[in-house]
């Protein structure tokens, strides 16, 4: 797959007003992490530096830079002679990635100290993946599910928790975009996140934590098995 040309830029000239006046590489680097993380450039797709640095209004060397920082992030990688791509997951990045998300999302839910709690933005995110499955739009219910977690990691407050989750969560849409029967894949937890947004609306943090305990174990087998049907690769978990 090929990201040059006008059609297959995923829109990116849209998005040029976001660069601002500083068109930093980290603004590139971030325009590019969503629209991944969002599925305009599935897994194996190669990124054209003409056209994506045509669509950006950015120089070369701006967005060389900013392939750097997204393939430290584990979202591209260079091949010699071949270009950048997306990268394609192995079984065991799926697992390291549900491992991480444990360590993260339980500590942030453990942490909370005594409620009430801010939850307006997890509540929009359960109303979001709520519409969009009776919209059968099973790829937006993946993306809802994803702004739920990124909403239950926001409540620590840390905007260094918020980077490290933002670049978790994105490389795990690369494993998303591979499965080949999302609603099978996802409906399952839009009942299992609105139980957590109602545990910590009722100020049960412990239950909450819980919960999630239970629905990220669950969900590591559910999505690396899946995920393994979906690339021919055994998974150990």
């Amino acid at each position: 797959m090929d990201a040059s040309g006008t059609g297959t830029t995923g829109g990116l000239a849209d998005d040029r007003p976001l660069l601002g006046r500083t068109s930093t590489a980290e603004r590139v680097a971030d325009i590019l992490r969503t629209r991944i993380a969002e599925g305009f450039f599935p897994p194996g797709t190669r990124l054209s530096e003409e056209s994506i640095g045509g669509a950006l209004g950015v120089s070369r060397n701006t967005l060389r830079e900013a392939f750097r920082l997204l393939t430290h992030e584990r979202l591209l990688v260079h091949e010699l002679n071949r270009g950048v791509f997306v990268r394609v997951l192995a079984v065991d990045d799926v697992e390291d990635i549900y491992r991480t998300r444990r360590l993260v999302e339980c500590a942030v839910v453990r942490g909370l100290g005594d409620p009430p709690f801010p939850l307006d933005g997890l509540a929009a995110a359960v109303a979001e993946g709520e519409a969009a499955a009776r919209a059968g739009d099973w790829r937006a219910v993946s993306t809802a599910n994803i702004h739920f977690h990124r909403e239950l990691v926001a409540l620590a407050g840390s905007a260094r928790t918020d980077e490290l989750m933002r670049s978790v969560l994105a490389e795990l849409r690369l494993a998303f975009h591979v499965v080949d029967d999302p609603r099978t894949l996802h409906e399952p937890y839009l009942v299992r996140n609105k139980e957590i947004l109602e545990a910590l609306r009722a100020g049960e943090r412990a239950a909450a934590e819980g919960l999630l305990a239970c629905y990220l174990d669950d969900s590591i087998r559910r999505v690396a098995a899946a995920y393994a049907r979906a690339v021919d690769e055994p998974a150990d978990a």
